[in-house]
């Protein structure tokens, strides 16, 4: 890759994952503008979480170059300090059961060398937003999905990262644990910090988002800003996402003993 470009907070190219000889990811190029809400869309096996583990240094890539803030995340010199301005929540949350919420807060300020001061008024913030300070002595493990959701996403905004990786942060979560998710994730990029998502509910993803990318067979389909995309199509997000990925036309295949066919 030549120089990264500065105004972007994620910018891969060619970037390419293979699994034996199957290719997950296919040669893609992303540009994520900084202090921007991109959504990462795509079918189910599309290449979605695999790519955000390449970008959060979990999975090395096969092939291609990644810049993160203009870094490279597989150099040694860099790696640090880019994992010091990058917040994360993988879909399988990855939290320690055996803490409390408000002790798992302190070990994850503590591993980003915050002040205890510090790390004490961002806990008690963020757990009174997240509606978990009444919680304070459940472990973890006691912790339903929504409140693990909520906790994660504490964790990973309290150390003040420029640039916030969700994989699939709605999934599975009622509609007060959504809401208050998107209003933290608003407040987040009103201020210039970028936030990367992967989701399944598109109508989240029109109301959060301002630029978009979908993937389909490993492949990047689509890439632009949200309101370009509307204006070009003259459709819904639904609509753009189901022409791009390929949906076919013909009817869905009904069950014959609902249509009556089957006595």
């Amino acid at each position: 890759m030549s120089e990264p470009t500065e105004s972007l907070a994620i910018e891969t190219r060619g970037l390419t994952r293979m699994f034996g000889e199957q290719c997950a990811v296919d040669r893609v190029d992303l540009q994520v503008p900084r202090g921007t809400f991109y959504g990462f869309l795509g079918p189910n096996g599309a290449g979605k979480s695999t790519t955000i583990k390449m970008l959060t240094g979990l999975l090395a890539p096969s092939a291609g170059a990644i810049a993160i803030l203009g870094m490279n995340p597989f150099d040694r010199d860099q790696a640090l300090d880019i994992k010091r301005r990058i917040g994360v929540v993988p879909e399988d949350l990855s939290l320690f059961d055996n803490l409390t919420g408000r002790e798992y807060l302190m070990f994850i300020g503590r591993m980003f060398s915050l002040e205890k001061s510090v790390i004490v008024q961002r806990s008690d913030e963020l757990l009174a937003m997240m509606n978990l300070d009444h919680e304070h002595r459940k472990l973890t493990l006691e912790y339903s999905h929504g409140m693990k959701k909520k906790l994660a996403l504490a964790a990973a905004i309290l150390p003040d990262p420029d640039l916030l990786f969700l994989d699939e942060p709605f999934e599975g979560v009622d509609a007060v644990t959504s809401r208050v998710i998107r209003e933290t994730l608003s407040g987040f990029t009103s201020r210039g910090s970028t936030v990367f998502l992967t989701s399944h509910v598109l109508e989240i993803v029109e109301k959060l988002c301002t630029h978009v990318g979908i993937i389909a067979e490993g492949k990047l389909v689509e890439q632009s800003a949200l309101a370009d995309l509307q204006t070009s199509s003259g459709h819904s997000l639904e609509d753009v996402f189901l022409e791009v990925v390929g949906q076919s036309d013909e009817p869905p295949q009904k069950l014959s003993w609902l249509e009556g066919g089957d006595t």
